[in-house]
């Protein structure tokens, strides 16, 4: 989580909101990193979780990251779930939850949906703390550097 923190505090630079993914193979290794690039990229896909998916697809030359954790720092909205079951992606460690738009368990539980093909292990609520007061102090406008 502390990889994905860091790379969330670096969305602060572009005023992004700051949310940081790394996706993690079988054997440990990170194969994909992201933050939040909506504003900066001006594409309302540019979700961390996305970015991270797409480079570890690209590192790995498979789109399928079977045996892969995906860490990020607030739980996916139903977009970015939507790709963590498509990219057949095993496990979903993230911190924050997200009531409103959350789609691993909050407003929404997309990744164990019984009706799709894949599902996804959940846990959630890790450095919830670190996390939620990160994205607290951006929306604040106190725009920390630091979680």
């Amino acid at each position: 989580m502390s990889v994905a923190l860091s790379e969330a505090s670096s969305a602060l630079v572009t005023g992004d909101v700051p949310v940081g993914a790394v996706v993690i193979d079988a054997d440990g290794r990170t194969i994909g990193l992201g933050r939040n690039r909506k504003e900066a990229e001006h594409d309302p896909t540019a979700h961390a979780e996305l970015l991270a998916i797409r480079e570890a697809a690209a590192a790995t030359g498979d789109w399928r990251l079977e045996g892969a954790t995906l860490v990020v720092t607030l739980e996916p909205c139903v977009m970015c779930a939507g790709a963590i079951v498509a990219a057949r992606v095993e496990r979903l460690v993230f911190g924050a939850w997200d009531d409103k738009a959350g789609a691993a368990g909050s407003a929404f539980d997309l990744v164990r949906d019984r009706r799709l093909n894949h599902r996804v292990e959940v846990f959630g609520g890790v450095e919830e703390e670190k996390c939620s007061r990160l994205l607290t102090r951006f929306f604040r406008g106190e725009r920390p550097l630091e979680p």
